[in-house]
């Protein structure tokens, strides 16, 4: 075997290692039957709407409203997702048809 086929079969198990630690450490550190502690159900319940929260600012951060197209696709795409979610509730549905739309309008309106 050489050097270069050691070095990656050892990147790779690392990989796999760090993938089966994050897998399976949740079962061990919360097993069935036991009571889920009070902060973990806190964060069940506040990270989600963090995490997209953070996304709409990493996706918005550039934002130029002062130079050509002025932000219309991003702030077409945003309200069309939250018309949907709000009048369907299904999140996969909005968020994938206003990525759609705003690859259409980046790519032909606003080109």
């Amino acid at each position: 075997m050489s050097q270069n086929n050691i070095k990656y079969l050892m990147i790779v198990s690392v990989m796999v290692l760090a993938t089966v630690i994050t897998r399976f450490l949740p079962f061990f550190l919360f097993p069935a039957g036991k009571k889920t502690p009070r902060y973990i159900h806190y964060l069940s319940l506040t990270l989600p709407y963090a995490t997209i929260g953070l996304l709409v600012v990493y996706c918005l951060r550039g934002l130029e409203f002062f130079a050509f197209p002025y932000g219309l696709p991003e702030l077409i795409s945003i309200a069309v997702i939250t018309a949907l979610h709000l009048y369907k509730g299904n999140s996969l549905l909005s968020i994938g048809t206003g990525t759609i739309l705003y690859m259409v309008l980046t790519q032909t309106l606003f080109h």
